[in-house]
Order: structure tokens, then C-alpha cells, then sequence
């Protein structure tokens, strides 16, 4: 592919071009738990300060639509939500809280020594202190995955389309959501840590040594701790190791024997196995078997009925449907695998074995969500698909200048629309769950929106926990309770 963008945008220059919009974005971070956050906060916060697993006091002062389900007028969690070991039900992954654990103890310090100067601030891991290190650290790893992310791109394009990919797909995406408006949530982590591991497998790909095998298997580990779908990135590795051995099978000179390729493979497992084990203790101790996940059962998900069009089209959060630009990065990843085929077509089959399994599950939609968020774990490959589409573009074009004028205005187009979309999301216009009114959506875009989004930022950046409340208000009343389905399950991948 060309390279003759490069003396334009520098790596080191589009880097740091890159980590300074980071900056510029971060009076975005929102500091509030919420919903699925409050069960992955939980993991964090209740060890650091109560030194359990006991959620109670998490379940209680919780958002009310989370609080209500779980919590009697007495402020007694329903005893529905116990598990056979005495634990409160708390099917959400322990990876996120891995992620948060050092600044969440540096800010656990830090009050503690204001607290012995005299000031009031509770330790109690509700704080302000608590929250904006938490806010801070998802949006830091968020940055990470997003500079991985340009870091692989740029392997394979110029710098130029690289980053015009990067910064498209991080506005243009749900990324920003779950980036900065709900960072208790894990799809920014993920986000960040499938980027490591797709990074790494490449950086080390040609001649991967056993200890480059071994730190592999500990990405890999925490990319499953902190979202079980995930597993489906290491078809990436499946597709690896066929030819592989099928060369070794057929003797092929300076391919490796079986017994060599298996014995790194062997490795790779066990240290997966044994990197899961925050996972299995922590399952262990909740519902007394380290194979309870607590999400629906395998044997009730779709298996016979996957709704393929409506992940991808349903007004329902489909994806393309609420983040059209990714059809593009789609089409760059088709041509990525055709014209690059040892490196694309293992990308190219992850991708499609993520969407096949979100088919599959029974809360496909993502039930409160912006576009389908289960997506946004693979921010990596998007990035790259649309870098490469980019690129191919540009070779329609006489010139280098006419090319990035004209590609920046389109995704520009894309990243206002989203941002728009994501306004009218955060502030209710259209319901965060089941399907909505596109034709409505769509007029709201250029009457409701432009009128309302000063106020709104205003409120936004200068009276948050009230505009915060205001959502919560708006949103729909909490659902009656349902019982902790039991521990005899087996994990299912994909999280509410």
C-alpha cells in the first residue's frame, strides 16, 4: 500500500496529535456508576474497602432503576438475589475492576491522608475522589486501545489514513459512550485490551519466542476476564496455527515440526487456564462453582434462530444501522484479507465469529445501549478496515491533497451525525431500549438537537449531577425483579 503520505503525518507527530484531543476531551468524563456499573464497580470497590465480596451497600446505592430491582422499601436486598453460597448475585466479569485496582488504591490512599489532615471526604469508595479515578482510568484505557489501534493501522497504511481512522472510528462510534458518558461499564477496557492483543499478535507473529507465547496467553487471559465474548479474538489464533500445521504436515522445508507447534500451543493454554483464575475464584465464592457465570444458559440462547439481519439492521441498536460508518471499515476488512491474507484473513474471521455468537444470544440488542455496544470490543479492527478503505480511495485521486480534503469532509460528516445521535441518546429523545422511531430520529437530528444542544452542554459541563438525575428520571421504570436463575449453568459470553 502507499506510503506517500508518510512525510505528511509523522508517526511521532500523529501520536501526540492524537494524545492531545485525548486531553482536550477529558472534562467529557462523566464519574457516574450506573447500571451494569454498578456490578462491575463492585468487584473494585468492595474489596478495597469493605475486604469482601458482600455488595449490599453497591446494590444500595445504586441508580434507582438498578437499586429498585434489587433492594426492598427497607433497604434490604431481596433475598431473590441470593446465591446458594449467601452472596448477592453479581454476574458482571472481575477484569474491569483488575483495570481500575491502581488508581482506585492510589485515590483510596490519598483520602485516607486527607481524612488524617481533617478532611470530611468519605472513604467509602462512593466519593468523588473514587469515581473521577475510576472516570479517569477508563478513559486513559480507552486512549490506549485507541493509540494501539492507530499503531497497527499505520502497519499497514500511510500515517495519514491511519489516524483519519482512528479519530473517525473513536467519535463516530459507540466507543464515546462507554468511553466518557458511562465508564463504570466495560466495553472501553475491552476495547483497549482486544487492541493489545491483536497488537501483540502481530508485533510477534513471524517468530513468536515461548516467552512472547507466554505474555500472549496473559493478554489473552484479561482480554476474557474482562469480557467472555472476547474469546471469539482468538479465532484469530486458530487461523494462525492451520496452515501451520498443515505445512508441518506436509513436511514443507523451515516449517515447524508438530511436536514444536503443539508444545507452544499446550503452553498457551495452560497459562490462559490459569490467568482466568480471578475469574473462576471469583465465581467460586458468588455461586459456588468457578463454571457459574450467572448470565442465560448456553441452551437457551439462539442456536436455531440467530437474528443476523436485525444485529446488523434492526432499528433495535443494530449495528450499522445506529453507527453506519462501520460498514465501511466492514468493506476495508474484506479487502484487508484479500489483499493481505496471512494477517487479514485471521482478523476477518474473528470478526465474523463475534458476529455470529451476538447473533446467537438471546439479548442480542444489548437491552440499554447505544448502537449494538457488544461491538465496540473489536474498535481495533475497525479502525484498521476503514484505514484500509481510506487508503485504496485515495488512489482514485491524482493528488494527496485533494484525497484527505475530501475523505476528512465525508467522515466528518459521520462523526457530526454521531454525535448527534448520541446526544439525542443521552438526553432521551429516543428510548435507550427496544427499537426506535428512525423517521422521528432523523427530524430530531436537524430541528430538536440544534436547539437544544447549548443548553444542554451547559448543563452538561456546569451542573452535571443534576442534568444526571434528570436522565435518570426520564428513563423507564424498573422491571420486576426476576430470581437468580441458579448456579448449575454453564458461561454463556456475552454480558446484559
Amino acid at each position: 500500500m502507499t506510503d506517500s503520505l508518510a512525510h505528511l503525518h509523522p508517526s511521532r507527530f500523529a501520536e501526540r496529535a492524537l494524545f492531545v484531543l485525548f486531553l482536550l476531551s477529558l472534562p467529557l468524563l462523566n464519574p457516574w456508576i450506573r447500571g451494569d456499573g454498578v456490578g462491575y464497580y463492585a468487584f473494585a470497590r468492595a474489596p478495597l474497602i469493605e475486604h469482601s465480596l458482600d455488595f449490599s451497600n453497591d446494590y444500595r446505592s445504586a441508580n434507582a432503576r438498578f437499586r429498585d430491582a434489587r433492594v426492598d422499601e427497607h433497604g434490604e436486598v431481596r433475598s431473590i438475589f441470593r446465591t446458594p453460597t449467601g452472596h448477592l448475585d453479581n454476574h458482571f466479569t472481575v477484569g474491569p475492576a483488575i483495570l481500575w485496582s491502581p488508581f482506585l488504591i492510589l485515590a483510596h490512599i490519598s483520602v485516607l491522608l486527607a481524612r488524617a489532615l481533617g478532611s470530611a471526604v468519605p472513604a467509602d469508595g462512593f466519593s468523588s475522589p473514587y469515581r473521577f479515578a475510576m472516570a479517569f482510568a477508563t478513559g486513559l484505557y480507552g486512549f490506549l486501545g485507541l493509540l494501539l489501534s492507530f499503531r497497527l493501522a499505520r502497519k499497514f497504511v500511510s500515517d495519514a489514513w491511519a489516524f483519519l481512522a482512528t479519530f473517525a472510528i473513536w467519535w463516530a462510534s459507540s466507543l464515546p459512550v462507554y468511553m466518557y458518558f458511562n465508564p463504570s461499564w466495560s466495553h472501553a477496557h475491552s476495547a483497549f485490551v482486544v487492541a493489545l492483543f491483536l497488537w501483540y499478535w502481530h508485533e510477534t507473529r513471524p517468530t513468536r519466542t515461548i516467552f512472547q507465547w507466554f505474555v500472549l496467553a496473559l493478554i489473552s487471559g484479561l482480554m476474557l476476564n474482562i469480557y467472555y465474548v472476547n474469546t471469539m479474538l482468538l479465532v484469530v489464533l486458530v487461523a494462525e496455527a492451520l496452515p501451520q500445521y498443515l505445512a508441518a504436515f506436509r513436511r514443507t522445508p523451515s516449517a515447524p515440526s508438530i511436536g514444536s507447534l503443539a508444545a507452544r500451543h499446550f503452553l498457551f493454554c495452560g497459562v490462559l487456564f490459569a490467568s482466568l483464575f480471578p475469574t473462576f475464584i471469583s465465581r467460586q465464592i458468588i455461586y459456588g462453582s468457578p463454571f457459574a457465570s450467572g448470565y442465560i444458559p448456553l441452551r437457551d440462547w439462539l442456536w436455531r434462530s440467530p437474528v443476523f439481519f436485525q444485529v446488523l439492521f434492526s432499528s433495535n441498536h443494530g449495528l450499522f444501522a445506529w453507527t453506519p460508518l462501520l460498514i465501511f471499515s466492514f468493506i476495508g476488512l474484506l479487502l484487508f484479507a484479500r489483499r493481505k491474507p496471512e494477517v487479514g484473513v485471521p482478523f476477518l474471521a474473528a470478526v465474523l465469529g463475534f458476529y455470529l455468537f451476538i447473533s446467537c444470544y438471546p439479548d442480542w440488542d444489548g437491552i440499554s445501549s447505544f448502537g449494538n455496544r457488544f461491538f465496540v470490543s473489536l474498535t481495533a479492527l475497525f479502525i484498521l478496515g476503514l484505514a484500509v478503505l481510506l487508503d485504496r480511495l485515495s488512489q482514485l485521486f491524482r493528488a494527496t491533497r485533494p484525497a484527505l480534503i475530501v475523505c476528512s469532509a465525508v467522515l466528518a460528516c459521520f462523526i457530526l451525525w454521531n454525535l448527534a445521535f448520541i446526544f439525542q441518546w443521552g438526553i432521551r429523545l429516543v428510548p435507550p431500549r427496544g427499537p426506535i422511531d428512525f423517521p422521528q430520529m432523523v427530524r430530531n437530528q436537524f430541528t430538536v438537537v440544534p436547539r437544544a444542544i447549548s443548553s444542554q452542554l451547559r448543563a452538561y459541563f456546569l451542573g452535571r449531577r443534576d442534568l444526571m438525575r434528570q436522565i435518570e428520571e426520564r428513563d423507564q421504570p424498573p422491571p420486576e425483579p426476576q430470581p437468580y436463575p441458579g448456579p448449575d449453568q454453564p458461561p454463556s459470553p456475552a454480558q446484559h
